[in-house]
């Protein structure tokens, strides 16, 4: 499998209706220091990781205000502006980071709002493609949540909404206020609680944005699930994972994270695996 397949093999997706991406995208978590917090070691090396996705032709780039915190938004703004003019940027408010790895919910509207300018203006961008509610807070009511987001739908700082984490009802519940436009839920081949809710987003045209798509390695190990159908197709196992999810539904959107260029290359490489249906039906046997 070569290194140097597009991700726009991956196919595409229209985020809203109206927006394209390529599907295969890439998840900007990692790319900042240990715990999701502070600069990383090598800092030339995650902008290089930047760079080459675009190159490889990734377009859907998803981020957060809490990854750093601050610094991947900075990372991405300093490694590609100017943006290219198919370059879709989601980002997402509603953590709070109080040390490494520590992460707590914070729906207050007004934070919210705060959050949403503040990564407008790390990003360097007169609007938010994809602004996405990072968790629902409990101490505030949903619909106040979300109708933060839909206020700055309307002011134009915000061009589609999105929600992270969420359950069938939270997502129903949010569509009374806004019109919603993706969800990311964690979803991976051996973890599928959320298949009911990729199902609806699948019948209703949202877009499913599966975080963790490998489950950090688990599947992609020597002795793994995948292990024996990888050698049996010539590829690596983290590619037939990310091939299965390309396969589950047109209207997910995997976005694969990583600090170097290599894994990146690997990544992008899995839009080019066409699984046949007795594969297909392989992999979705595996849990």
């Amino acid at each position: 499998m070569s290194d140097h397949v597009s991700a726009a093999a991956s196919g595409h997706f229209r985020i809203g209706g109206e927006l394209p991406v390529v599907r295969l995208g890439y998840g900007a978590m990692q790319i900042t220091g240990d715990g999701v917090w502070g600069w990383p070691e090598d800092r030339e090396g995650a902008i290089a990781v930047l760079r080459r996705a675009v190159e490889l032709g990734v377009t859907f780039i998803d981020t957060a205000d809490s990854y750093g915190p601050t610094v991947s938004e900075e990372l991405i703004a300093e490694a590609l502006r100017p943006y290219a003019d198919d370059l879709v940027i989601a980002t997402k408010a509603g953590l709070v980071r109080t040390g490494p790895g520590e992460w707590i919910p914070v729906g207050h509207p007004a934070y919210l709002r705060q959050q949403a300018e503040l990564s407008l203006r790390r990003l360097g961008v007169e609007a938010l493609d994809l602004f996405q509610l990072h968790r629902v807070d409990p101490a505030f009511p949903l619909e106040d949540q979300v109708g933060e987001l839909k206020k700055l739908q309307e002011e134009g700082k915000v061009r589609h909404i999105g929600l992270s984490e969420v359950s069938l009802g939270q997502l129903q519940e949010a569509r009374e206020v806004a019109e919603i436009a993706t969800v990311q839920n964690l979803f991976n081949l051996v973890k599928r609680d959320a298949e009911p809710l990729l199902d609806y987003c699948d019948a209703e045209g949202i877009g499913f944005i599966p975080w963790f798509p490998l489950a950090t390695g688990e599947l992609a190990g020597a002795d793994g699930p995948l292990a024996q159908a990888s050698r049996d197709h010539g590829a690596e196992p983290s590619q037939l994972a990310l091939a299965w999810l390309l396969r589950r539904s047109p209207v997910v959107l995997p976005i694969p994270g990583t600090k170097t260029v290599a894994h990146l290359e690997t990544n992008v490489a899995a839009a080019g695996i066409e699984l046949s249906d007795e594969e297909y039906a392989a992999l979705d046997a595996v849990r």
